[in-house]
């Protein structure tokens, strides 16, 4: 099994490294560090910078215990490129206001709680070709629910 290898820098004694819940988890839990939360949308500094290997990239997404709280990730995931060295941060928005909510819920998340998780992937080189025609497939140009909703 190939492992990368991945420098991680705590910002402090306190910061907690990425950890895994179970054996054959696929994601890395992530802890918060600091919260900052303003204007219905909440930054979360996870407390830790990295040094990610050339060719590789990070990738933030929520926990799936999110779903039972009223608040998203932006974006759905964040991406961390290798020559980024900053602080890894995810920022979560409330979707107070929704027709179906008619009250704020608080953030779910405290300091030091796990709130996001982490994995790694290859980042390929890509050449792109501008060409005049597109072969045909059998979806062809259908958009969004073309396929079908089930």
């Amino acid at each position: 099994m190939n492992q990368l290898k991945v420098k991680f820098k705590k910002l402090n004694a306190d910061a907690k490294l990425p950890v895994k819940g179970s054996l054959e988890a696929a994601c890395y839990d992530v802890y918060a560090h600091s919260i900052t939360e303003t204007n219905g949308k909440v930054k979360v500094g996870l407390g830790f910078k990295t040094e990610i290997p050339k060719g590789y990239k990070g990738i933030i997404v929520p926990r799936s215990n999110l779903t039972k709280h009223y608040w998203v990730l932006n974006h759905s995931f964040g991406v961390i490129d290798s020559d980024y060295r900053g602080e890894w941060m995810a920022i979560f928005t409330s979707i107070y206001g929704a027709p179906f909510l008619n009250e704020y819920q608080p953030f779910p998340y405290k300091i030091g709680e796990r709130v996001a998780q982490i994995y790694f992937e290859k980042v390929l080189d890509v050449e792109f070709e501008e060409v005049e025609h597109l072969d045909s497939s059998e979806r062809g140009e259908g958009g969004f629910g073309s396929t079908g909703v089930f």
